[in-house]
């Protein structure tokens, strides 16, 4: 993963996932109490869905590989006089950050990778996350009009998320995702809620 690419959607205005606010998605996730303990949001752009957990009084870091983004994230927790962490990171290699955590968001960031890449991130992710942790993945879906880019089936995230993987899913559930392409609807998505287990 290189930071170039993805640092240049946000040179010509808004990134195509940067709506202005968190997912709703992940609103009824905190919502629900669904966030617990420390929290990592893995691939968390300009922040919004960072500062959402963080403005409910969980310690919760930040990565991503656009410094941009990250740029982006800390100027609005100043802003917002909200306490939260953001680092640059490879999602690939999580391990690298040396910590582990009870909750882990992933809000747009699994349909990015090809199917190879994809075992490598839940692999990735099992290192970062506590046993009994939860994961909430919210991506692109592939069924219903308008589907986003890279449209991900429930097949795949199976293939992903397989037993031996260290994790266990608890559901897929139809959900959307808001974009800047997309009408408030936004796109057809899965939320997936998935269990760190012992491989």
């Amino acid at each position: 993963m290189s930071g170039r690419p993805w640092d240049a959607s946000y040179w010509d205005g808004s990134a195509p996932w940067d709506f202005g606010g968190p997912q709703p998605a992940v609103q009824r996730v905190a919502a629900a109490g669904g966030f617990a303990g420390t929290v990592l949001d893995a691939g968390c752009g300009s922040g919004e869905n960072t500062l959402l957990i963080a403005s409910m009084g969980l310690p919760v870091l930040g990565v991503d590989v656009a410094e941009t983004g990250l740029k982006m994230a800390r100027e609005k927790a100043a802003e917002r006089g909200i306490s939260a962490d953001f680092a640059m990171a490879d999602a690939l290699h999580l391990e690298r950050l040396g910590r582990r955590f009870e909750t882990v968001l992933d809000s747009g960031l699994f349909h990015t990778f090809n199917t190879e890449e994809r075992q490598v991130y839940a692999a990735s992710l099992a290192t970062a996350t506590e046993y009994g942790g939860t994961l909430y993945v919210l991506c692109f879906g592939d069924e219903g009009p308008d589907v986003g880019p890279h449209p991900v089936r429930q097949e795949d995230l199976r293939m992903a998320f397989c037993p031996g993987s260290g994790w266990s899913i608890a559901s897929i559930v139809p959900e959307r995702v808001r974009t800047v392409f997309h009408d408030e609807n936004g796109a057809p998505a899965w939320l997936v809620t998935v269990q760190r287990s012992a491989a």
